[in-house]
């Protein structure tokens, strides 16, 4: 590429003419003549041009605002102003726009030849000047980038580890390398003596760090401690840090988690005495924090890991059965009572389905169909005899938990209770029987006065209520031990009917609302139409019980997924959460449920009991102040079953 291409701007064609064939081209310049200001940016794009002569009058007198354009657009190119004019304000003028030289006509050849050497001369040092420039912002540019890269590659370390040393060390080798220190390290402060130690280093023999500790009063980087401020030295005389440890220059910064400093990052040069720069103070801040990080994320994953190794011991130890599922229905926990249990090899449990380690045990429909319950209880009962309590819960964000207990005595001492209970029921029920009708000839036996009478009411009273609680058991014992077995093809439609109109009545007295919703044509099911109806007595017996005066209770009978669906609601006082699981045990009543309200606490039992002897499921949505819905499940029986 040629260096002795010139622009000459000239209006005048006989002063161009000049420049170019007597004095430029014989001296080896190539020569481009242009009279139109338009063209010289289309000139000045197509070749490159090492000059450019401008004459003051060039496009009527705009030589000097085009000289000074040049100079914005192309501050590389040298301009050689012809100045018409040679007074001293307008050869300042001419300078003013930029000018390397000017030159007044008329004027001799070889003083235009010595400005075009001088203009080219200088030209060449404007062009290696930024170049040199151009090499230093590129180099500064490209350390800066390597910084950023050398940041970033900690940053994701930090991320994507758990090794709290490898990245420790990391962050101290970056901190010596991206600050071009002699040495780096990184203390921490012992918790039990409160000195500083050397958790990572850099350039430092093993032995030094190993048995590096440094009290925090009266030592500097105990001073970053104190103040939670950084610590810098530019000296050229060596600064003490430590016996034996003597540093010209040095950065420490603090490491700060929750507003409490744990530690100093620091580096240092010890034969170098180069100062530190704001750059460099700014890299090992932002390194510090990196580190701050990777030691959070290391104690709270210990954290975590201990917590999760103690509950795993606990759960695994822990005498009942335990089984924990994820959302993805993959076994997380299984312990050894469970396996024991069901009889289950220690061979790939956690992370297997619970169709696959639980195939053919009693505990696999429960975990299936009740995935998605809030709370749900069974009783389990294995072919060797042996009764779980199994109870399921929802955990949000992890899946479900079930806890067995294994009530195989407990239920022995029900049945001999129940046993005892019916004997004495039967044996009660002859002398009650009497009580209740010599208490009725009483009044015939003479009169009585006001007194006498309420004294016989409350001996009625007394007797039929035992004589209600001695019938309720002896109903609960005979559809626990299955003696109920005369079942036959029913519709529940009438059933449901034949309630609501024994309790018209009581539902007229307390004002309330019934709402019945049922398909005029249910399916039949296969059952008890006595205990079927009982149990609808029962439910909406209570529903009533518990519904203020003015409430609202809805009745309703569908058939989905070839099932028979009964829900019976109530806007009445509610179940409180904690009671909800035992609502259907013996004897149990509701905490907040009032002494004036009478009941035997048998009633659910026995509902859930003839529920179960139809094989169907029953359970209870509640909300406290608002009501509550019992949902009742029966199988259906095919058409072909009955026709």
């Amino acid at each position: 590429m040629s260096d002795k291409n010139i622009l000459v701007a000239v209006s005048d064609k006989f002063l161009g003419n000049l420049l170019k064939r007597t004095i430029l081209t014989p001296a080896g310049f190539n020569v481009t003549l242009v009279s139109n200001v338009d063209n010289i940016e289309s000139y000045l794009a197509k070749t490159n041009h090492n000059l450019m002569i401008i004459d003051e009058e060039f496009a009527d007198r705009e030589g000097l605002n085009l000289a000074s354009r040049i100079n914005h657009s192309h501050p590389e190119l040298p301009v050689i102003l012809l100045l018409r004019n040679s007074d001293k304000e307008n050869i300042i003028r001419a300078y003013e726009t930029g000018a390397i030289q000017c030159l007044c006509l008329p004027t001799k050849k070889d003083d235009v030849l010595s400005a075009v050497e001088r203009a080219r001369k200088r030209g060449q040092q404007l062009t290696n000047w930024a170049k040199l420039l151009y090499r230093k912002n590129t180099d500064y540019l490209q350390k800066r980038v390597d910084i950023l890269e050398q940041l970033s590659k900690i940053g994701r370390s930090v991320t994507a580890s758990l090794d709290i040393d490898q990245v420790l060390s990391s962050v101290v080798d970056a901190a010596v390398n991206l600050t071009e220190s002699e040495e780096g390290s990184l203390l921490l402060i012992d918790e039990k003596s409160g000195e500083l130690y050397m958790r990572a280093g850099k350039n430092f023999k093993d032995e030094f760090v190993q048995t590096f500790r440094l009290p925090i009063n009266d030592t500097l980087a105990g001073k970053v401690i104190r103040t939670g401020e950084l610590v810098e030295i530019n000296a050229d005389a060596p600064q003490k840090i430590k016996t034996t440890y003597l540093v010209k220059s040095l950065i420490y910064v603090p490491l700060v988690i929750h507003g409490l400093v744990i530690g100093v990052l620091g580096v240092d040069n010890r034969s170098n005495s180069s100062a530190y720069s704001t750059l460099h103070i700014s890299i090992l801040k932002t390194l510090a924090e990196y580190a701050v990080i990777a030691i959070e994320n290391a104690r709270l994953y210990n954290d975590s890991e201990n917590e999760r190794r103690q509950l795993e011991t606990i759960l695994t130890n822990v005498e009942d059965g335990v089984i924990v599922v994820g959302l993805d229905r993959r076994l997380i926990l299984v312990n050894h009572t469970v396996q024991e249990a069901f009889q289950i090899e220690d061979k790939k449990i956690i992370g297997g389905t619970i169709e696959d380690v639980f195939q053919g045990t009693p505990i696999l429909e429960m975990l299936k169909s009740h995935m998605g319950d809030y709370n749900y209880r069974d009783e389990i009962m294995l072919e060797d005899g042996r009764v779980f309590n199994a109870l399921l819960t929802s955990i949000e964000d992890v899946g479900v938990i079930v806890a067995m207990q294994d009530i195989t005595h407990l239920k022995e001492l029900d049945r001999i209770k129940t046993d005892f209970v019916n004997t004495v029921s039967h044996d009660l029920r002859s002398p009650l029987t009497a009580i209740l009708g010599y208490v009725e000839l009483i009044e015939r036996a003479g009169e009585i006065n006001q007194q006498q009478r309420e004294f016989v009411r409350r001996v009625q009273l007394s007797v039929r209520n035992i004589t209600e609680l001695i019938n309720d058991l002896l109903d609960l014992g005979r559809i626990e031990s299955g003696f109920d077995t005369r079942k036959e093809v029913v519709q529940i439609l009438p059933i449901i009917n034949f309630t609501l109109e024994n309790f018209r009545n009581q539902i007229i007295e307390k004002n309330l609302k019934l709402d019945l919703s049922a398909e005029p044509e249910l399916p039949k099911i296969f059952g008890d139409t006595t205990r079927l109806r009982q149990m609808m007595d029962n439910l909406v017996g209570n529903a009533i019980k518990y519904t203020p005066e003015g409430g609202k209770i809805q009745v309703s009978a569908h058939e989905e997924n070839e099932q028979l669906i009964i829900r019976i609601s109530d806007n009445g006082p509610g179940i409180p959460p904690a009671d909800q699981p035992y609502i259907f045990d013996k004897f149990y009543r509701a905490g907040n449920v009032s002494n004036n309200i009478s009941g035997t606490g048998l009633g659910l039992a026995i509902v859930k009991s003839i529920v179960e002897n139809h094989q169907g499921r029953i359970w209870v949505d509640s909300s406290l102040g608002k009501g509550s819905k019992f949902t009742v499940v029966l199988p259906i029986i095919e058409s072909e079953t009955y026709k």
